[in-house]
C-alpha cells in the first residue's frame, strides 16, 4: 500500500554527515544533561504512601487531584485502580509525616468534598523496593538491547547489527535526555514507553536494511550511496503510513489521556520522530561508513561442479 511513489530517488547520504554531526551533538547534550541533572524519579522509584480508596459512584478523578493538590502535594498520582470507583493515590514521602498521618490528612479532604468516599488500604513503599524496580528496568533495557544485536547479526550482518544498536541507543538517549533536561517525572510507564521505543525502532531499521539488501541483488553496478538511498525512497511512503496512524494514536493519548498517560505518550513520541531520523540517518550511514558491501549480504552461489570439486 502506497500513497504516493517516488520515481526520483532521494540523496539521502549526501547529507549524512552534516546530520550524524548533529545527532553527535544533541546525544552528547542528552548524556551531559542525564549526568548533571539527574531524573526526576516518581514514587515508585523513591518510595511514598501509596493509598486505595472507594467512592459509591464513579470517581471524578480530576476533582480528586484537585483536593491533594490543595494539600501542598506536586509530585503525585491519581489513577483508577480495577474498576471506575476504586481510586489509587500515591503520595510522596514528606518530612516530619509518616504513612498514617498522610492518610489521614489526605482522607479527611476527601470526605470533606464527598462524604461516600472510603478508605480501603495504606502502604509505605520504601526506597529499597524502588532501588529494586529501577534495577530491574535497566537490567530489561540491556537485554533488549542484546538481543536486538544477536537478533539483527543473524539476520543481516554485524556491520548492520552494530549500526542498528549505535541507532537505538541513540533514540534511547535522547529521550533519557529530554526527561532529564526539563526535568519531566520518569516513571515505570515511561520506562515502558522506553522500551517500546526500542523495538518499534528496530523494526524501522529492519525494513530498511531488507530493502538495501534487494537492491544489492536488483542493482548490480550501483554504489553503495546508489543502493542505500534507493532503498531509502522506496520504503518513504510505508514510513509515512506506519508513523504517521501510530502518531495519531499517541497523540490521543498525549492530549486525551490524562496524567498517568502523559509522560508516557510524551516518550513514544519522542520515541516515533527520532526513530525515523535514526533509521534513516543513524543506521544506514554508519553501516555505510563502516564499508558494507554486496558481498557482505549476499552470499555467492557455487556452481555444482564447485561442490563436487570441494567434496
Amino acid at each position: 500500500m502506497e500513497f504516493f511513489r517516488i520515481h526520483r530517488t532521494i540523496p539521502f547520504m549526501r547529507h549524512a554527515l552534516v546530520l550524524n554531526i548533529i545527532s553527535l551533538v544533541t546525544f552528547v547534550l542528552a548524556v551531559f544533561f542525564i549526568v548533571t541533572r539527574g531524573f526526576h524519579l516518581s514514587i515508585e522509584f523513591t518510595g511514598g504512601t501509596v493509598m486505595e480508596v472507594n467512592y459509591a459512584q464513579t470517581a471524578q478523578l480530576e476533582n480528586v487531584r484537585g483536593v491533594v493538590s490543595k494539600l501542598g502535594y506536586t509530585d503525585f498520582q491519581v489513577q483508577n485502580f480495577g474498576t471506575s470507583h476504586d481510586v489509587m493515590i500515591r503520595l510522596p514521602l514528606q518530612e516530619g509525616q509518616t504513612s498514617a498521618t498522610q492518610s489521614e490528612t489526605v482522607m479527611a479532604a476527601l470526605k470533606t468534598a464527598d462524604s461516600g468516599v472510603e478508605l480501603r488500604r495504606v502502604e509505605f513503599v520504601g526506597p529499597q523496593v524502588g532501588q529494586e524496580l529501577l534495577h530491574n528496568g535497566l537490567m530489561a533495557l540491556l537485554v533488549v538491547v542484546v538481543g536486538i544485536m544477536v537478533y539483527l547479526g543473524f539476520r543481516f550482518e554485524w556491520k548492520f547489527a552494530v549500526a542498528g544498536v549505535i541507532a537505538n541507543l541513540h533514540d534511547v538517549v535522547i529521550i533519557l535526555g529530554f526527561f532529564a533536561f526539563f526535568q519531566w517525572e520518569f516513571s515505570l510507564s515511561v520506562l515502558a514507553g522506553v522500551l517500546a521505543v526500542l523495538g518499534y525502532s528496530v523494526n524501522e531499521s529492519v525494513v530498511i536494511m531488507d530493502r538495501i539488501r534487494e537492491n544489492f541483488r536488483k542493482y548490480r553496478k550501483a554504489d553503495v550511496h546508489e543502493v542505500i538511498n534507493s532503498a531509502i525512497t522506496q520504503t518513504i511512503s510505508r514510513t509515512i503510513i506506519t508513523h504517521g496512524s501510530t502518531q495519531m494514536m499517541v497523540l490521543a493519548m498525549l492530549f486525551f489521556g490524562g496524567p498517568t498517560l502523559h509522560y508516557f505518550a510524551m516518550a513514544l513520541t519522542i520515541g516515533i520522530w527520532f526513530g525515523i531520523y535514526s533509521s534513516v540517518f543513524v543506521a544506514a550511514a554508519l553501516a555505510m561508513w563502516m564499508g558494507v558491501k554486496r558481498e557482505d549480504l549476499i552470499k555467492p552461489v557455487k556452481k555444482d561442479g564447485e561442490e563436487g570439486e570441494a567434496a
